[in-house]
């Protein structure tokens, strides 16, 4: 109100009589309707209250535990107050942690994950050995195979050649090179390293594939048998070595490789090769008598390979199926843990193919047998020659 006063209207009329001290004492209390409505108000600007020091919109109080009874009681409500913020605050976090652990655990232990992916096919293989029909021809290694078909083949490693590279619908080419390497080396490794041909290294070759397949290859290192899956001779080319030995280390090698898509997610390497190994026998010794004794025996290998992205992104491969054919062999010769070629100046037996027995179990002898063709072994010259 601006100040005080009478009504605009004048004195009300019930109030003219009666009591004046009352109306004194009360008359700065009570108002009519008509002086309320003619009262003027006013409110200071924020620019007005901040000029006025006397009229302060906050009035600062200080908390302090040594005021008066009002402080200490707002003092105290204050800490109350941050006690239970704190707390809040403490509560929120662990309810943050404890809803991020359990987000974890959920993508952890997700019951809709997507299924693992299917374990690596077995390995399955077929071995076929191949009988002489005369003896064995002998000579040094360089005269059996001056006298051969072997003659224009290359030697060792390089007689693995690679086909053109390209790109396929769903592989690129890079990836197609890398697969066709890794094939390569795999026939490496098992057809022509000395060490893997003696007998004396198997883990160059587990190393290289595919970690499903692994446990069929220790089964067919620990108990080869002649059933389609276990052969040892299968997964890698080598010889008995208390009998049979290399006359030389440079084994001949001729044949081709192929690529192809199995699929989106995999590629099929077939790699088909015939190597010609020139051996002797192990009681020989080294002397010169031994190379003159030296004969050839030859190995015609197909491997099909199955080669995945996860193959590829480990340098691994599956093998899918080995078929060999190997001579001069016996036809009764167990071929299964290792090769024992007809060496030279011997004659296979007239023992036949060995027979089948429908009712036997687990391991058997060789029931099926190939004729080597007298084309195939080096020629009469190569004796003469030596």
């Amino acid at each position: 109100m601006a100040g005080r006063g009478n009504p605009p209207e004048g004195t009300p009329d019930d109030a003219s009589g009666g009591d004046d001290e009352y109306r004194d004492d009360y008359r700065s209390v009570v108002f009519d309707e008509s002086f309320i409505k003619a009262a003027r108000l006013q409110e200071f600007s924020a620019q007005e209250r901040m000029e006025d020091e006397g009229h302060a919109a906050v009035r600062n109080r200080a908390f302090s535990p040594a005021g008066d009874g009002t402080d200490a009681e707002l003092n105290t409500a204050y800490g109350r107050g941050s006690i239970t913020a704190s707390r809040q605050g403490i509560v929120l976090v662990l309810l943050i942690v404890l809803a991020f652990g359990t987000a974890i655990y959920m993508g952890i232990r997700n019951p809709y994950q997507a299924p693992p992916e299917p374990p690596a096919e077995p390995m399955r293989n077929s071995l076929l050995p191949l009988a002489p029909r005369d003896e064995v021809p002998g000579a040094t290694p360089a005269d059996l195979y001056q006298h051969s078909p072997a003659a224009q083949f290359r030697a060792g490693a390089d007689g693995v050649t690679l086909p053109p590279v390209r790109r396929t619908r769903h592989f690129s080419e890079s990836q197609v090179l890398s697969a066709l390497t890794a094939a390569k080396e795999y026939i490496v490794t098992t057809s022509l390293d000395p060490a893997v041909l003696s007998g004396n290294s198997v883990r160059d070759v587990r190393i290289m594939l595919d970690p499903a397949q692994q446990e069929q290859f220790d089964q067919s290192m620990d108990h080869p048998r002649n059933d389609g899956r276990h052969s040892s001779t299968a997964w890698m080319v080598r010889f008995d070595p208390s009998k049979t030995t290399l006359a030389d280390h440079r084994i001949r090698v001729n044949g081709t490789m192929t690529v192809q898509e199995s699929g989106a997610d995999a590629l099929e390497v077939v790699a088909d090769h015939v190597f010609v190994y020139a051996v002797r026998a192990t009681e020989e010794g080294e002397g010169k008598r031994a190379q003159e004794n030296s004969s050839l025996f030859t190995v015609r290998r197909e491997v099909r390979f199955q080669i995945d992205r996860e193959d590829l992104r480990r340098q691994q491969l599956s093998v899918q199926q080995v078929s060999m054919r190997a001579g001069p062999l016996p036809c009764s010769a167990d071929m299964s843990d290792a090769l024992t070629p007809l060496l030279a100046g011997e004659k296979a037996k007239d023992d036949g193919a060995a027979g089948t027995d429908p009712y036997a179990r687990g391991r058997s002898s060789a029931s099926l047998c190939g004729v080597l063709s007298t084309s195939s072994q080096p020629s009469p010259a190569a004796q003469k020659d030596g």
